[in-house]
């Protein structure tokens, strides 16, 4: 298709429908749709896409939306579906379930608050929630960085060594209702990235099998240990659905942690989404200033790139996290995951800034403001509530 000026949710339903038909020559493709704001066009797109072997249910709830998803999996089809917020937590059951049964389903998760209260706009501590299960997470800036995103988690998904099913989160409303031009790849781009399905483990009329019975301890602990082994291969597999990604797109998408300008700074950003997008421009005016700050783009959050992180940051020796979420009693998801990842470097100090809960601006003043604080540090300190002003 070509350019074209779409919102975010759009992006995603294109991907997603023309991924899906992608696989028609296999076993086609399915996935459970039920709504909820900010991602109901995405499925309601997704309802009216024309797929040539394959069709989206309609459900009664988002726990049957996954499970929708689970059924086609297991059938070998190609499964995708979205959601967010508290639907994301009520089909948190089979959302397990999925990553156990090693199935390779794509979900988007357009970013927004848990409630009560209510709130419908983006904090990350929906898809954060379910950071603990067998799912790969990766995190977007852009509407193109979106589309990007889904085509290599279907690609490193349903590879035979990983085989695992894989989450897209993008801020809600920030992202998927506003308009960005963005390249949208013709179905012959997609039928060559994307190669037919094949779930080895699927069900099959002439092989009878069980799937999801009793296990003893001892092979449960087996599975897992599978699952932890496959996701110790995610960054390569991702590395190399990069390289062909950059071969049939003619682009290179981005990386699990993405540098900019950090082989000389000093001061670095930790940011994903669409803070990463102002974290970008900061960085550009404070270099224009002479002052050596940097930023990376932690895109890949499970597994967590810990080597990418501590290759990213290069030199620096002062880190900035910045989390649009908060687990209570803790502080920063990503920050916690950074300060282990850097634990083999002391002299680096990490410092957790909790900014733009539940829809609060990201501005590029507050951004300045954190540089100030963490360029006048001596030590990090707990995590710091970073107040928005008006």
């Amino acid at each position: 298709m070509g350019r074209a000026l779409v919102t975010g949710n759009h992006a995603a339903a294109w991907t997603l429908a023309r991924a899906g038909e992608a696989n028609r020559i296999a076993r086609g493709c399915a996935g459970g749709a039920y709504p909820i704001t900010p991602q109901t066009e995405i499925i309601e797109h997704l309802r009216n896409f024309a797929f040539t072997k394959g069709r989206i249910v309609p459900v009664e709830s988002e726990h049957s939306a996954m499970g929708v998803c689970i059924g086609a999996s297991l059938a070998g089809a190609r499964a995708f579906t979205a959601s967010s917020a508290n639907g994301l937590s009520y089909m948190t059951e089979n959302v397990f379930a999925a990553g156990y049964y090693r199935l390779p389903i794509i979900m988007v998760a357009v970013n927004r608050a848990l409630g009560p209260p209510w709130n419908i706009w983006v904090d990350q501590g929906d898809s954060l929630a379910l950071r603990d299960a067998a799912w790969m997470q990766f995190y977007t800036e852009s509407h193109q960085d979106l589309i990007d995103t889904i085509l290599l988690a279907f690609r490193v998904a349903e590879d035979p060594r990983i085989l695992l099913p894989a989450m897209i989160a993008t801020d809600g409303f920030i992202s998927s209702h506003t308009t960005m031009v963005a390249d949208l790849p013709d179905q012959e781009q997609i039928d060559a990235f994307l190669p037919p399905l094949n779930v080895p483990h699927r069900l099959r009329f002439d092989h009878p099998a069980t799937i999801g019975g009793l296990t003893w301890p001892r092979e449960t602990e087996h599975l897992r240990h599978a699952i932890q082994r496959a996701m110790e291969l995610v960054p390569t597999v991702y590395a190399e659905a990069q390289d062909e990604f950059e071969r049939v797109f003619r682009r290179r998408p981005h990386g699990a942690m993405e540098p900019y300008h950090t082989d000389d700074a000093e001061i670095v950003l930790v940011a994903c989404n669409t803070m990463a997008r102002t974290a970008r421009r900061v960085v550009d005016l404070r270099r224009a200033q002479g002052q050596r700050v940097g930023m990376v783009q932690a895109k890949m959050f499970r597994p967590f790139a810990g080597q990418a992180l501590r290759n990213a940051i290069g030199p620096a020796k002062r880190i900035a996290v910045l989390d649009r979420n908060h687990s209570p009693g803790a502080g920063g998801v990503f920050w916690q995951e950074a300060v282990a990842a850097l634990r083999s470097r002391p002299d680096v100090l990490v410092q957790d800034y909790i900014v733009g809960l539940c829809g609060g601006d990201v501005t590029p003043d507050v951004l300045e403001r954190i540089v100030d604080d963490l360029s006048a540090r001596a030590d990090a300190v707990e995590p710091i509530w970073q107040e928005v002003t008006a």
